[in-house]
């Protein structure tokens, strides 16, 4: 890999972690158009950990609270009720599902998975999903509502994006408005939730890194990363600023249109 190819990949990576449109179907279809090699799920994990810590910079007030609380309420039984250390336990929990998947498949993931094709499925299925979500929800529950069950059935649905093309934001999100949360509210938990789970992911694949065989090497990886960071950033305030009056409307059309469009380059043997 190239720095050039590491300064747009960085820059694609940091604009779409965050919306519910994935990440990783916007690299490897950059890639194909490129004509580059697919960077690899390693690359893509390593580069989340950039975008990971836009959401640490973003919710460090809240992030700080929960962990100062469920840390205390481990030796004080009287927080255990409070919503913070709640928050604490329920990350832990959500977390589970995708730990276990991915190691478990991990090998599908960086292979047959990477596929054009299931990719544009996803893309317009979950496209769909999140639009019925988004319609339907009730949209009136708030974060410190949250339940051990609904940690746990955003959780799973956080484990479908070990699938590129479905977003894990995308799915955490849709699996939120399901349950009848606020568009903000489950923003903010698809945010929190993907922390331990993306930087364990990343620290993992980080070992594949600038391997004999492996597509890419630790400098243009770190560059990536950076920007990631810095784009990420920018994205996250201006997503949840939106979401407090704006709809998902806008990110279901970009994905049934990027779909198509996908579609159409593989039928023509523009992408393969």
């Amino acid at each position: 890999m190239g720095w050039f190819e590491a300064i747009i990949l960085g820059i694609i990576q940091g604009l779409t972690e965050f919306l519910p449109i994935s990440s990783s179907a916007h690299i490897l279809i950059a890639s194909q158009i490129f004509q580059w090699p697919d960077p690899g799920a390693a690359f893509t994990a390593v580069t989340q950990i950039g975008t990971e810590a836009a959401v640490l910079i973003y919710f460090r007030k809240d992030i700080g609270r929960i962990v100062s609380t469920w840390f205390r309420s481990l030796r004080d039984s009287s927080l255990r009720s409070d919503p913070d250390a709640r928050m604490g336990w329920i990350v832990i929990i959500g977390t589970i599902p995708i730990s276990i998947l991915g190691l478990a498949f991990s090998h599908q993931i960086e292979t047959v998975a990477r596929n054009l094709w299931l990719v544009a499925a996803m893309l317009a299925i979950f496209g769909l999903v999140l639009g019925a979500s988004d319609a339907l929800g009730a949209r009136v529950r708030t974060s410190e509502q949250m339940t051990w069950r609904d940690g746990i059935l955003i959780g799973l649905a956080q484990a479908l994006a070990l699938i590129p093309g479905v977003s894990r934001s995308g799915a955490t999100i849709s699996g939120g408005l399901f349950l009848g949360y606020t568009r903000a509210a489950a923003a903010r938990f698809a945010f929190l939730l993907a922390i331990p789970a993306v930087l364990l992911s990343g620290f993992y694949e980080a070992t594949k890194i600038g391997k004999d065989g492996a597509p890419t090497s630790w400098g243009p990886t770190i560059l990536a990363t950076v920007i990631a960071f810095v784009v990420g950033y920018t994205v996250i305030r201006w997503l949840m600023k939106y979401l407090m009056t704006g709809s998902f409307r806008p990110f279901v059309f970009y994905r049934l249109g990027l779909a198509a469009l996908l579609v159409i380059l593989l039928v023509t043997g523009v992408v393969s």
